[in-house]
């Protein structure tokens, strides 16, 4: 620690405050006439409204100013204010004798990623108490710390107000990219384009020829099954077994630009097996078969609009053999089926390797080049398709849609040279958004850097000017040694 004031103290936490840890009440739940008095747990810590509730019993308490810290679970050590009524078993009430309140609720703060990086205890860490209390806590003359508090607080206000103007214009910029995505997949971003190529191939003779490759390529790997088994067709009749997919009435579908037409996800999708197939269920793919590395699985954290999220969990290849049916390959449209919002698509990455999906996560493998897989992703993360499927979506809470319900979405199909133009219109777009979000993130996390300089100069006693205070009556160090 640097050179303090000579009118400060430093202290060990522990000999300086009082830990009073929460405990749950033998009886909560919602309001009643006996249930009075709220109890804080985490949420209620987080947003500061309660919903569970006791009875009165003598348990530990806190009021509206007191210093709350989470002592048990994945964020140990945060810091927040209190809430009247009961501390929750996995909170702790922090006091001082010798400090303001406030002063030291935001001393805790600056201290978060030391106590969170050394806690204590195994599946659920706790805030380990030889750490904590050895924490040197710099304590100023109290007038001091209430000049100290007042200038944080200021200089939070004025970042609070700056990246609050940072957020709202990232929200700008998601409205400007549904906005781009609806008018790409409505035609208006290719009206020039059409003008200018009129001898275009319809996209309706784009899906036939691809319903016709996919059901020849069945008829062929048919045919190679029966070789291999040394039998030959009699007639027709094993022709009746495809599966043809299911034609879309479009009745109550938008109108489409000339030479546009809608077609399903299933109708898309590349001849062959498991072109569109969603992860293993069950005891086919548990956490226990989770590995530090081998090929990938592909889970939901992986899935954002439009972007692969690098979020990494690993199967031995042994077990990624079981799973082939499920595996994905550079390129494909992976859906995510559960969440909000359902459905959202990204591409996966070229530079992946061997992966699988999980459960709740499509694979969709489109009948490339003439579906462009990239279009399609757009396609499905556009408003216009997501306002249409959400009306079918199912689950309390979280939106979910089945394999049967991704392979029905109707996706407006353009002829395969307009869906390049498509493709060049979006992205020439997107990537000057892209850029200005990448500078906006910068600057939000750059702000929270800030946020932990404002206090380390808050308690070093640079923050504000200060005074000798040698006439002072009580110094802090009499107030510790008193």
């Amino acid at each position: 620690m640097s050179k303090l004031p000579d009118n400060w103290a430093v202290k060990p936490l522990g000999e300086v405050c009082k830990i009073i840890k929460g405990k749950k009440p033998k009886d909560s739940g919602s309001a009643s006439n006996e249930r009075t008095v709220p109890y804080i747990n985490i949420k209620a810590f987080e947003s500061g409204q309660p919903v569970e509730f006791a009875a009165p019993g003598g348990y530990p308490a806190c009021e509206r100013d007191d210093v709350l810290i989470v002592w048990d679970g994945a964020r140990a050590g945060l810091t927040g204010r209190g809430v009247s009524g009961y501390i929750g078993s996995t909170l702790a009430k922090i006091y001082s004798d010798a400090a303001d309140n406030r002063y030291l609720f935001y001393f805790l703060r600056s201290q978060y990623d030391q106590i969170n990086s050394r806690t204590k205890g195994v599946g659920i860490p706790h805030v380990d108490p030889s750490i904590f209390n050895k924490i040197p806590f710099p304590i100023a003359p109290l007038d001091q710390q209430e000049r100290i508090v007042s200038e944080i607080e200021k200089q939070f206000s004025r970042l609070d107000e700056a990246v609050a103007n940072l957020k709202r214009v990232k929200t700008n910029l998601k409205r400007y990219k549904a906005a781009v995505l609806k008018a790409a997949v409505e035609g208006k971003l290719t009206e020039e384009w059409r003008k200018e190529h009129l001898d275009v191939e319809p996209a309706s003779e784009l899906l036939k020829r691809i319903l016709t490759e996919r059901r020849k390529k069945w008829e062929e790997a048919e045919l190679a099954k029966m070789k291999a088994k040394g039998k030959e067709p009699k007639d027709d009749e094993w022709k009746k077994k495809y599966k043809q997919p299911s034609d879309l009435d479009s009745t109550n579908l938008p109108d489409l630009p000339q030479n546009w037409i809608w077609g399903t996800i299933d109708q898309l999708a590349a001849p062959g097996p498991n072109s569109i197939t969603d992860g293993p269920f069950g005891s086919n793919l548990k956490t226990a078969h989770y590995r530090s590395s081998g090929p990938r699985v592909i889970r939901l954290q992986n899935i954002s609009e439009g972007k692969f999220l690098d979020e990494e969990a690993h199967i031995s290849e042994e077990h990624y053999k079981k799973l082939l049916k499920h595996e994905v390959l550079p390129g494909d449209v992976i859906i995510a089926a559960l969440g909000h919002p359902a459905p959202r698509a990204c591409l996966i990455p070229l530079t992946l390797g061997k992966a699988i999906v999980k459960a709740d996560c499509i694979k969709f493998r489109p009948s490339a080049p003439k579906v462009l897989p990239a279009y399609l992703m757009y396609a499905i993360n556009s408003q216009p398709t997501q306002k249409r499927t959400y009306a079918i979506v199912h689950g309390v809470g979280r939106p979910r849609l089945n394999l049967g319900e991704i392979k029905g979405i109707a996706l407006p199909v353009p002829p395969t040279d307009e869906q390049k133009s498509v493709l060049q219109e979006i992205e020439s777009r997107l990537s000057v958004v892209e850029g200005i979000v990448n500078e906006l993130d910068h600057n939000i996390e750059r702000a929270e850097r800030l946020r932990q300089s404002i206090l380390a100069r808050a308690f070093s006693g640079a923050l504000i000017q200060q005074e000798l205070g040698l006439n002072e009556e009580h110094t802090s160090k009499e107030m510790t040694n008193g």
